[in-house]
């Protein structure tokens, strides 16, 4: 299956790193290198292999393979891989940006590529980021696997600097908010070339039901434009507060997919926005605000 990466740049987003298996035909769009004598790194102690450099999205990188693990927690028993910024001397003071990268290996009896995928923030503190399992060391070197053929192995990368593309902050106003009933929906809008909405649930949703309010962001459309399209998104929401008092915002980076919503069921406490003193609710009113700014595009061309 091929990707295409719209790409996107930004604030620090991606907290922890979300990490997808696949395997595909296509070879990596940035970088091959072939390992000759795989079985000598460990047997001579070699505990880090570190490849030439490529470029991608304005940035030199190189390809690390560990081939005895990272570390000994999760890296124990696998072999461990590594995307890493090079040449950072030449990189201006406080650099960094996010990107989606994934790491790959030859099969050579299926006559495909299995690869990790994911996305991070790299910066001066820490310009390395990949995956310390990224294969058990049995898998790689168990000749029916067909990873290893004469005692060499094939790894590849692809890695997409992410760019901002398309931002926005939209203002709401519910008016007789003590009229809704169980969901209250915005009229849609466009940001990053697609449809968004929000969704209120001023009686809460699901579990949260009878206690705090829900609000969701909903993308619009997804699977009508694509077999696989998902949209990257950073966004927070804020409950505005109208008497000058603390308003209530929250953020949050999802991937969105085919109608996906990703929200707070507990946003805030019903005892809290329908108390007047409290100036969530004014004159029956509430006031919500959004921005969103589109981080990246991932989409099928097959």
């Amino acid at each position: 299956m091929l990707f295409a990466v719209k790409t996107t740049d930004s604030r620090p987003m991606w907290p922890t790193l979300e990490v997808t298996t696949e395997t595909r035909e296509l070879s990596p769009a940035h970088f091959l290198v072939k390992i000759e004598s795989f079985s000598l790194l460990s047997e001579n102690g070699i505990d880090k292999y570190e490849s030439s450099e490529f470029e991608s999205g304005d940035y030199k990188w190189k390809l690390i393979i560990y081939p005895n693990g990272r570390n000994t927690d999760d890296g124990a028993n696998h072999v461990s891989a590594y995307l890493v910024v090079a040449d950072i001397s030449s990189l201006p003071t406080g650099w960094e940006f996010n990107a989606f990268f994934g790491i790959f290996l030859f099969n050579h009896k299926l006559d495909n590529f299995m690869s990790m995928k994911g996305q991070r923030r790299f910066h001066r503190i820490n310009p390395e980021w990949g995956f310390s399992n990224f294969i058990a060391w049995e898998t790689l070197i168990d000749p029916t696997n067909g990873y290893i053929v004469d005692d060499k192995c094939l790894f590849g990368a692809e890695v997409f600097v992410i760019k901002i593309t398309d931002s926005c902050k939209r203002e709401f106003k519910l008016s007789k908010f003590s009229e809704l009933k169980n969901e209250w929906y915005t009229e849609e809008f466009i940001t990053g070339d697609h449809k968004w909405k929000l969704c209120v649930c001023p009686k809460g949703d699901g579990e949260q039901k009878g206690h705090c309010v829900s609000i969701f962001l909903c993308a619009v459309g997804i699977e009508k434009q694509s077999s696989y399209l998902k949209l990257n998104a950073d966004f927070s929401i804020c409950l505005k507060n109208q008497i000058g008092c603390a308003a209530r915002k929250i953020h949050n980076n999802q991937w969105f997919s085919a109608s996906d919503h990703w929200g707070w069921p507990r946003f805030i406490p019903m005892v809290d926005m329908n108390d007047p003193e409290k100036g969530f609710v004014v004159e029956d009113s509430c006031i919500i605000e959004l921005q969103i700014s589109i981080q990246a595009v991932v989409r099928s061309l097959t």
